[in-house]
């Protein structure tokens, strides 16, 4: 006799991967978003047989879920930030991001899990995400990113779908205003190269060559390591702060490595990655560099 829920079963499975692009776009973090998966498939399996089998679309029933938990932890991030030591960072992706799923004991990794890497998750796009109401960055990411109609984000949000499309529409003029033309990746990953050995070298001359006037660079410690607590600004600044940093000292390593989807750069202390770096580059110039130094948002990059 055929099992009535194994449709929805396999329909919720092949969703995964889906959801956790989804999560991680929103949260800005992967443990957030593995807890938002988890909390979506435990809401799945707490309906009865009779009520999964009454449910049309178990993958549109488990996007509207999602959305919902990843609203209601938005609304409450800020508070959060706000207690946060320093300056807070969206949590960065190696170029192939892959976590052991969550059933306890697991030794396996679920090809599934894995967030996609394309301009959505680009650092400099993370960030202006941060910026956006809940509802703007859940109607943006919805409809632009993963294509959903304004009617189906009108449930989520529980606006209009008018209401919904003019969100979208707020956060597109967001996005254009703080992202200027981006450079391409081999010439990203040329500046990054130069960055790099300039600041080996300790030659803050090149390193100021290498900004753009207005440079920023953000570090996030998150009170558990030492990092600056504030942006520093400028491209003299930043070079002399970097140039100051020990990055020849013994048993530390620099390497080149895609971060976001993007050229960035990592940290290595006797093997073990300590600092995760991502660059803005335009105009042939770096224009912000944002250094995740806190462990608790390196265990991919630990793991990889």
């Amino acid at each position: 006799m055929t099992n009535p829920t194994e449709p929805g079963l396999t329909a919720i499975i092949s969703e995964r991967r889906r959801l956790t692009n989804l999560a991680y776009r929103l949260l800005g973090s992967l443990a957030d978003a593995e807890d938002v998966v988890q909390e979506t498939y435990t809401r799945w399996y707490a309906l009865s047989p009779e009520q999964q089998e009454a449910i049309d679309s178990p993958g549109a029933w488990l996007t509207k879920v999602a959305g919902r938990i990843c609203l209601d932890l938005l609304g409450s991030a800020r508070a959060r930030r706000e207690r946060y030591v320093g300056e807070w960072i969206p949590e960065p992706l190696p170029d192939r991001t892959e976590w052991i799923s969550g059933r306890p004991g697991a030794g396996t990794v679920d090809p599934a899990d894995r967030v996609t890497l394309d301009e959505s998750v680009h650092m400099a796009f993370l960030v202006v995400l941060e910026a956006m109401t809940p509802a703007e960055r859940v109607a943006f990411i919805l409809h632009d990113v993963f294509r959903y109609p304004f009617a189906d984000i009108a449930e989520i949000v529980g606006r209009t779908p008018a209401a919904c499309r003019q969100l979208a529409t707020s956060a597109r003029r967001r996005l254009r205003a703080a992202q200027p033309e981006a450079a391409s990746t081999a010439q990203r990953a040329d500046v990054v190269r130069a960055f790099k050995h300039a600041w080996e070298a300790k030659d803050i001359d090149a390193l100021i060559a290498l900004l753009a006037p207005d440079a920023t660079a953000t570090g996030d410690g998150g009170g558990l390591v030492r990092a600056a607590l504030h942006p520093v600004q400028g491209a003299e600044p930043v070079a002399r702060f970097f140039a100051d940093l020990p990055v020849t000292a013994p048993g530390l390593t620099l390497v080149e490595r895609t971060v976001n989807g993007q050229p960035g750069l990592v940290a290595l202390h006797d093997g073990a990655t300590v600092s995760v770096m991502a660059f803005e580059v335009t105009d042939h110039r770096i224009q912000h560099i944002w250094a995740v130094l806190n462990p608790a948002k390196l265990g991919p990059w630990t793991a990889s």
